[in-house]
């Protein structure tokens, strides 16, 4: 569904991503993680079309994503960017049909969307009115999913959607994207820093360094088969001392977020 081909991007002579090739798998979970700074925020927006390469292309089904057709290729991708990114003169109902009605969605279409959202996501249904600052931290991230969702994308893109969530909440909202997820089946490509949470919700794992991909690896084989020292550092440095789980290990918990720790 998307392909990034020898795409690389600098800032002011500082080079964000080094020449990449990455072909995202349809129907599962992509989740790009590494440290601050490694490139994972602006591969997204290079997939999205907010920033164009300074060399390569970014192809969304066999399209290329140049200026001109990334306005409309992105009503194809649901984009969750950080902390939600809701208009605060808007309530939750308005910011999550803001793009249906801009194109012209009819108010039947509109309601019926919105009540199977509301029902995926666990939002409340009395709390669509409210504002987001009247929102708790987890139900705008809910909202914000919703918005993602709203035109039913083909593609969604979230950029470490629950990083600023404590510990509880990040947890409940873990499971409850695993949960659509899988009830969706779309493509999804996942920003994170967190090891625990890219092996919880991720079906590939992508690790990243300083703007050059290192390993495009599953959980099990990034902590069992780590490709250099990095790799082993990286895993290392976010879980406590435990037995590697074994290749027939399929599920695994995600961990307090604040220990850093996962287990299987």
């Amino acid at each position: 569904m998307l392909q990034l081909a020898g795409v690389s991007k600098s800032y002011r002579g500082t080079v964000a991503v080094h020449p990449t090739d990455l072909a995202l798998p349809s129907g599962k979970t992509t989740v790009l993680i590494g440290p601050s700074g490694c490139g994972k925020s602006t591969l997204l927006r290079l997939m999205v079309g907010l920033v164009q390469p300074d060399a390569g292309e970014v192809l969304f089904r066999g399209r290329p994503m140049t200026v001109d057709a990334a306005r409309m290729i992105r009503r194809e991708i649901g984009f969750v960017v950080q902390d939600g990114g809701l208009f605060p003169h808007l309530t939750a109902r308005g910011n999550v049909v803001l793009m249906a009605r801009h194109l012209g969605r009819g108010n039947a279409w509109i309601e019926a969307r919105l009540g199977e959202l509301v029902e995926l996501t666990k939002f409340p249904g009395d709390r669509l009115d409210a504002y987001p600052a009247q929102l708790s931290g987890g139900q705008r991230q809910r909202v914000s999913l919703m918005r993602a969702l709203m035109l039913d994308p083909a593609l969604i893109l979230l950029d470490e959607p629950l990083g600023a969530l404590d510990p509880l909440i990040r947890s409940d909202l873990q499971a409850d994207l695993k949960r659509i997820f899988a009830a969706l089946g779309k493509t999804v490509v996942l920003v994170t820093h967190d090891l625990g949470e890219a092996g919880y919700l991720g079906d590939l794992l992508v690790l990243l360094r300083e703007g050059r991909i290192v390993q495009k690896a599953t959980f099990a084989e990034l902590v069992e088969r780590p490709a250099d020292d990095f790799v082993a550092r990286f895993v290392n440095a976010q879980r406590s001392p435990l037995a590697v789980p074994s290749r027939d290990e399929r599920i695994y918990e995600c961990p307090d977020s604040a220990s850093g720790s996962f287990r299987s």
